[in-house]
C-alpha cells in the first residue's frame, strides 16, 4: 500500500478497493496493513471493519492459522463495545463462528478437545443471543464427518432442523448433504441431492465449483460422461489457482487421471503450481496433494515418470520425483489428522482415492486433445500411425541408396529414410562406409541438410532454409557432385526470395535486411525479389551442364514456382503468360524424359495459374485432366493435393457440396501417405470451410482442431495456433463457451504463446476471443480485466488502429454493464479516436447504441444526457458510413439508431419522444415485402411504438389500429411468425379497454 489512509473515509475506500481484489497474498498483506492503519484512529468502527476484511482474506486465502486470531480480536471488541456493532455487523460476528470452526478443523496441531470447546462456546453464545442452533449442529456434523465417527447421528441432528438466518446458504448445505450420501456409497442419492447446485439453480461464492469437483467421479460411475465433461470445464475455471479451493483443484486433477487425460492433468498442475507454496491449510493441502498423487501415479504407471512436472518451489521436478515427495508429505498429513482425531479416517480415504482404477480409457475433455508423448519439452509429436511405415532396418549402404532413389522420384517415403539416416549419422561412434556407391560423408551430410532445409521451407522458415541449402551446396561441391550443388543453390535462391521483406532485422535475428531490387523502386519488394530469383535460376541453369533429367526437371519446376509466386504476390495479369511459358517448358521436358512426378507438378502449376488469374473454368478443366492422368499414371501421392486444389476451386465457384466430396476423398487417399507429404492439415482446414458453408458447424469444428493438431506435429506452430483460434471462435459462436475457454487457456499457457513469439497480434486475438467467451460465460469481472489489458496494449498499435477501436468499444460496454459509466465514456472516446483513423463503422455503432441503452436502463432519466451523447456519437458514425458508401452486414445503422433513440427515451419516461423516434425508425425501414429479411425488425418497431402509444401514453385506439394494420400486412406477405407478439399486445390492449 503506497500511503496509509489518513482519514476514515480513505480507509473505507481502501477497504472497498481491497475487496475487489482476488483472494491471495496481495489482498491479505493489504488487509493487514489496513488493520494497522485503523488502529491509529480513535474510533473503534474502522478497526472492526478492517478486522472483518482481514479475517475474510485469511479464510479465503487459505491461512487458517491466522483467521482465529483476527476473530479473537473482533470478538473482544464485540464483548467490550457491543454498541459499535449494528445489526449487520452483529450478524457477521455470529456468522464467522463457523469460519473459526472450519479453520480449527483444518489444523492437526489443534487438539480435538479444543475444537469441541469452540463449538460449545458457539452454542452458548447463540443461545444467549436467542439464535437458532441449526448452524451449530451443522458445525457439529462437519466435525463428525471430519473425524469419521458418529456421522449418521450428527447428520440427522443437523439436517432435520429448520434453517435460520445464520445457516449456510442453500447451495453449501446441499453440497454437504450430497457429500454425506456420497460417503455412504449412494451415488444416485448424492447426485439427486446435488442437482439444484449442478444445474445452477443454487449458487454462492464457492458453489457450484466445490460441488462440481466432488460430483465428477459419481457422474462418470453413473454413465453421465457428457455432463461430467461439461462440468469439469466449467467447475475447474471456478477454482483454479485459488488457495482456498486447492482441494477441488486436486479432484479435477484426479478426474483427468482417471479418464485418460493425464497430459491435460499435467497441464492443469502447471497452471496451479502456485498452490504448492500458497496453501497454508493442512487439510486443503492434504486434499490437493492426494489429487496430485493420483495424477502422478497414473502418469508413472504409463511409463512417463521422467516427464517434467510442476511442483514445490526451489527445484525442478520429474513426475517420479514429485510423486515420491508428494506421497511422503501427504501420508504425514493424513497421519497427523488421524492422530489428532483418534481414528484412521483420513488415511483410509486417501488410500481409497489412490487405489481407484481409471474409470474410462479415454474421454475427450477439450477441443485440444493431448497425449503424454507430446508433453516433454522439445520432443517431437508423434503422429498416430495411419499407414504402414517403411522398413528402415536395412544396412546403411542400402538405406542410403534407397533414400536417394526415392528422393529422385519425389516419393514421400524418402523423408522417413532421411530421418533414420540422420539418427544413425549423428550417433556416437558413427563410421561412414567405404563404398563408392555411397560416396563420401560430405555428400550424405549435404543430402541430410537439403532434407532439413525442405522441412524448414514447409514451415515458412525461409531464412533457415536458405542457409541450409547454401551449406548443402558447399558440401556437394566438396563431394564432387556439382549437379546436386546447382540444384541446392536454386532452392536457396527461391527460399531467399520468399523471406518476407524487412527494412531492418530484429535484434539478434541473424537476418540481413533486404532492400528493393535494383531499378525496381516502384515494385513491391517481394515481386522484385522473385523476379530476381527467377533470373538467377535461369543463369544457374545455363551454367550447369551435366544435370540428370530429374534434376533438370526439378530446376525447371523451381523456375516456374518462382514466377507462380510472383503472380500470387502481384496479382498482375501481365505476369500470367510468363508462368504458363515456364510451366510449358517443364511439362514438355518432363514428358520427353518421362519424369512422372514433374509432369503432375507442371499440371498442378498450370491449374493454379489459371485459378490465380481468375479463369476458374480453365482451372477446373486443367484439374480434371490432372486427376485423370494421376488416376491412370500416377504418382498416387499427388492425388490428395490435386483433389484439394479442385475442392478449393469448387469453393470459389460456390459449390461447397462438390468441395466436401473432393476433400473427403482426398483425406481418404491421404491416409496412405505421410501427412506432411500430402498436406493433410490443409485438407482438414479446407474441409472445415466447406462444412461451414454447408451449415455443418460441429463437423467444421472437428476438422479445424484436426488441422491444428497436424500443423503442430510438423512444427508449424503459427498455422496451428491460427487454426485453433478459428476453432475457438467457432465454438463460441456455437455456444460452447467452456470448450472455447478451455482451448484458449491451454494455448495461452504454451511457453511460446505466453512469450508472444508466434505473433503478438495472434496472441492478442486468442486473448480477445477468450475475453469474449468469459463475457458470454457471465464471468464479467475476468472479462473486464482482460478487455482493459487488451485495450491498453492495442492503444499502441499504430499500424492497426481499427482493431484498437473494436477492443476499446467492447471494453466500454463491459464497463457500462458494471455501472462504471465514466470509465465507459473514456473507453468509448478512445474507440472513436481510433475509428477516425481506421473506420469500423458497424462495430462502433453497435457498441455506442448498447452503451446508450445500458446507461438509460440503469440510470433512467438521470442517465438520459449521457445516453443521448452516446447516440449522438453513433449518429456521426452512421453519417461517416453513409459518406463512405459502407453497407452494414446486419441492421441498417440509421434505422437501428432511430430505434435506440426510442428505447433510450422510453427508459427515461419520455414517451412522446420515444414514439417520435420509433416513427422515424419505421419510416427508415419502409414496409416489408414478401422476401424482406427486415420483417422481424419492422414488426418489433411496430410493437414498441404501439406499446408506447397504447400503454404509456394511454392512447389505445391508434395503437390498436397500428397493430391490426401491421398484422394484416405481415399475414398477407406470409410473415406469420412475426405476428404473434403484435396480436398478443393487441389482446392485452383490448382487455384493458
Amino acid at each position: 500500500m503506497p500511503t496509509a489512509p489518513q482519514t476514515t473515509d480513505e480507509l473505507y475506500e481502501a477497504l472497498q478497493a481491497n475487496q475487489r481484489r482476488p483472494y491471495g497474498r496481495t489482498r491479505t498483506v493489504t488487509a493487514e496493513e489496513l488493520v494497522d492503519a485503523a488502529e491509529r484512529f480513535e474510533e473503534t468502527l474502522p478497526l472492526v471493519r478492517a478486522l472483518l476484511e482481514l479475517q475474510e482474506a485469511y479464510t479465503y486465502g487459505s491461512e487458517p492459522r491466522k483467521s482465529p486470531v483476527a476473530f479473537a480480536r473482533l470478538l473482544t471488541l464485540f464483548d467490550e463495545q457491543p454498541d459499535v456493532f449494528d445489526e449487520n455487523l452483529r450478524h457477521l460476528v455470529f456468522w464467522r463462528f463457523k469460519w473459526v470452526a472450519a479453520a480449527l478443523r483444518a489444523l492437526p496441531e489443534i487438539p480435538l478437545t479444543s475444537l469441541r470447546q469452540w463449538l460449545t462456546e458457539m452454542r452458548e453464545r447463540y443461545e444467549k443471543a436467542g439464535l437458532g442452533l441449526q448452524p451449530y449442529y451443522g458445525q457439529t456434523y462437519r466435525l463428525a464427518a471430519h473425524v469419521g465417527e458418529d456421522e449418521a447421528l450428527a447428520f440427522e441432528l443437523w439436517a432435520g432442523r429448520t434453517r435460520t438466518r445464520l445457516s449456510d446458504c442453500e447451495a453449501c448445505e446441499i453440497g454437504e448433504r450430497a457429500l454425506y450420501h456420497l460417503a455412504a456409497g449412494d451415488d444416485e442419492r448424492a447426485l439427486g441431492t446435488w442437482e439444484p447446485v449442478l444445474a445452477g439453480k443454487e449458487s454462492c461464492q464457492e458453489e457450484p465449483a466445490r460441488s462440481i469437483a466432488h460430483a465428477l467421479l459419481p457422474l462418470l460411475r453413473a454413465g453421465h460422461t457428457d455432463r461430467a465433461r461439461e462440468l469439469h470445464l466449467a467447475g475447474y475455471r471456478g477454482c483454479r489457482r485459488n488457495p482456498s479451493m486447492s482441494g477441488e483443484v486436486g479432484r479435477h486433477l484426479e478426474f483427468c487421471a482417471l479418464t485418460g487425460n493425464e497430459a491435460r492433468g499435467l497441464e492443469l498442475l502447471a497452471e496451479n503450481r502456485n498452490l504448492f507454496d500458497e496453501v497454508d491449510s493442512p487439510l486443503e493441502l492434504l486434499d490437493f496433494l492426494t489429487g496430485v498423487e493420483v495424477l502422478l501415479r497414473r502418469v508413472e504407471q504409463l511409463g512417463h515418470g521422467e516427464l517434467p512436472a510442476a511442483g514445490f518451489p526451489g527445484r525442478t521436478w520429474t513426475v517420479s520425483g514429485l510423486r515420491a515427495e508428494v506421497h511422503g508429505r501427504a501420508d504425514d498429513l493424513a497421519a497427523r489428522f488421524d492422530a489428532r482425531n483418534g481414528t484412521t479416517a483420513h488415511t483410509e480415504r486417501r488410500s481409497t482415492r489412490l487405489d481407484r482404477a481409471p474409470l474410462l480409457e479415454a474421454l475427450e475433455l477439450t477441443l485440444r486433445t493431448r497425449h503424454l508423448d507430446e508433453v516433454a519439452p522439445g520432443a517431437p509429436v508423434v503422429a498416430p500411425a495411419a499407414r504402414t511405415a517403411p522398413d528402415l532396418s536395412e544396412p546403411l549402404p542400402e538405406l542410403i541408396a534407397r533414400a536417394r532413389a526415392l528422393d529422385e522420384r519425389g516419393h514421400p517415403d524418402a523423408r522417413a529414410c532421411w530421418t533414420e539416416l540422420r539418427t544413425r549419422v549423428t550417433a556416437r561412434g558413427y563410421t561412414h562406409p567405404d563404398d563408392p556407391a555411397v560416396g563420401p560423408l560430405a555428400r550424405l551430410r549435404a543430402d541430410l541438410l537439403a532434407d532439413e532445409a525442405s522441412r524448414l521451407g514447409e514451415r515458412d522458415d525461409f531464412t533457415g532454409a536458405a542457409a541450409l541449402y547454401e551449406e548443402a551446396a558447399g558440401l556437394y561441391d566438396d563431394a564432387g557432385t556439382p549437379a546436386h550443388a546447382a540444384l541446392a543453390r536454386a532452392h536457396a535462391l527461391l527460399a531467399t526470395a520468399e523471406i518476407p521483406p524487412r527494412t531492418s532485422a530484429p535484434a539478434g535475428s541473424g537476418t540481413t535486411p533486404r532492400g528493393p531490387a535494383d531499378g525496381a523502386d516502384d515494385t513491391p519488394a517481394e515481386v522484385a525479389a522473385l523476379t530476381a530469383a527467377h533470373a538467377a535460376m535461369v543463369r544457374l541453369h545455363a551454367e550447369s551442364p551435366g544435370l540428370a533429367p530429374y534434376q533438370e526437371a526439378r530446376l525447371l519446376r523451381l523456375r516456374a514456382t518462382a514466377l507462380g509466386l510472383r503472380l500470387q504476390a502481384s496479382g498482375s495479369d501481365g505476369h500470367v503468360a510468363a508462368v504458363l511459358d515456364e510451366v510449358g517448358l517443364l511439362h514438355d521436358f518432363a514428358t520427353r524424359h518421362d519424369v512422372t512426378g514433374q509432369i503432375a507438378g507442371a499440371l498442378i502449376l498450370r491449374a493454379s495459374t489459371f485459378a490465380l488469374s481468375g479463369d476458374l473454368p480453365a482451372a477446373v478443366a486443367e484439374t480434371d485432366a490432372l486427376l485423370d492422368r494421376l488416376n491412370a499414371h500416377g504418382p498416387a501421392w499427388h492425388l490428395p493435393r490435386a483433389l484439394g486444389l479442385r475442392a478449393r476451386l469448387r469453393l470459389g465457384a460456390q459449390d461447397p457440396e462438390g468441395a466436401h466430396a473432393d476433400l473427403g476423398e482426398a483425406l481418404r487417399l491421404a491416409a496412405d501417405w505421410p501427412a506432411d507429404a500430402v498436406d493433410t492439415a490443409r485438407l482438414h482446414g479446407d474441409l472445415a470451410e466447406a462444412c461451414l458453408r454447408l451449415g455443418r458447424p460441429d463437423e467444421a469444428l472437428r476438422h479445424l482442431t484436426r488441422s491444428a493438431e497436424l500443423n503442430l506435429r510438423r512444427g508449424d506452430r503459427f498455422d496451428a495456433y491460427c487454426a485453433y483460434s478459428n476453432a475457438a471462435t467457432l465454438s463460441l459462436d456455437l455456444g460452447r463457451v467452456e470448450d472455447c475457454i478451455a482451448l484458449l487457456d491451454s494455448l495461452l499457457a504454451e511457453p511460446d504463446v505466453a512469450a508472444g513469439e508466434p505473433n503478438d497480434r495472434l496472441v492478442a486475438q486468442l486473448r480477445l476471443t477468450r475475453a469474449r467467451a468469459l463475457r458470454a460465460g457471465e464471468d464479467l469481472k475476468a472479462a473486464t480485466a482482460e478487455f482493459l489489458a487488451l485495450a491498453a496494449e492495442s492503444a499502441g498499435w499504430d499500424d492497426d488502429p481499427g482493431s484498437h477501436a473494436v477492443i476499446a468499444a467492447e471494453t466500454a460496454v463491459l464497463l457500462a454493464e458494471a455501472d462504471e459509466f465514466d470509465r465507459a465514456r473514456e473507453a468509448a472516446d478512445q474507440a472513436l479516436a481510433a475509428h477516425a483513423r481506421d473506420p469500423r463503422h458497424e462495430a462502433l455503432s453497435n457498441c455506442l447504441r448498447e452503451l446508450a441503452r445500458l446507461q438509460a436502463r440503469q440510470q433512467g432519466a438521470d442517465g438520459l444526457a449521457g445516453a443521448l451523447a452516446f447516440l449522438a456519437d453513433a449518429g456521426r458514425v452512421a453519417d461517416g458510413a453513409r459518406t463512405a458508401g459502407y453497407e452494414a452486414h446486419g441492421r441498417s445503422l440509421d434505422s437501428a439508431l432511430a430505434y435506440e433513440y426510442g428505447r433510450v427515451h422510453a427508459y427515461a419516461d419520455a414517451y412522446e419522444e420515444a414514439l417520435a423516434a420509433l416513427e422515424k425508425a419505421l419510416a427508415l425501414l419502409g414496409e416489408p415485402g414478401p422476401d424482406s429479411d427486415r420483417a422481424g425488425e419492422w414488426a418489433e418497431c411496430v410493437r414498441f411504438a404501439a406499446a408506447m402509444e397504447g400503454i404509456y401514453l394511454e392512447r389505445p385506439a391508434p395503437a390498436l389500429a397500428r397493430l391490426d394494420a401491421a398484422v394484416s400486412r405481415l399475414t398477407a406477405l406470409g410473415h406469420t411468425g412475426e405476428t404473434e407478439p403484435l396480436t398478443s399486445l393487441a389482446d392485452r390492449l383490448r382487455d384493458e379497454e
